[in-house]
């Protein structure tokens, strides 16, 4: 399967992404770049955005951007900084912006944005199985 295909199948099969209104906004191999807008049942006690929403989102670019080299690949370890706080109304968008793939193994840095600035950073191993995306 074309790998700028994979990540568009893999949110429609999604309802979490599709509940959290995450959109594909670039893909290339090995990479992938989504967004999303913070709605007020995203937000916690402190009316800030929860920080398993940003968490959502990275691991959503992590995914999509690790499965486009054509093999089901599932995350093994995956760890985040949560830098700033983000109200509702505020579109993040998250990039898979570094990788590294060895055979079984791929390494993953997501940085996650308000307009220009960091406000969490995501990184990710993944397993790569045999297992082939296919139509």
């Amino acid at each position: 399967m074309n790998s700028h295909l994979i990540p568009k199948k893999m949110l429609s099969l999604d309802p979490f992404s599709q509940w959290l209104g995450i959109e594909i906004l670039e893909v290339n191999k090995g990479t992938c770049k989504v967004g999303m807008t913070i709605r007020k049942e995203m937000l916690n006690s402190m009316n800030y955005a929860h920080g398993g929403i940003t968490y959502s989102l990275a691991d959503t670019a992590f995914g999509f951007a690790a499965n486009t080299f054509g093999k089901f690949a599932v995350s093994i370890e995956t760890s985040i900084n949560h830098i700033e706080a983000l109200k509702e109304g505020d579109y993040i968008t998250a990039e898979s912006i570094i990788e590294k793939t060895g055979n079984k193994l791929g390494f993953h840095i997501v940085e996650v944005k308000n307009g220009n600035d960091l406000v969490a950073l995501f990184k990710g191993v993944v397993y790569r199985t045999s297992k082939d995306w296919e139509e």
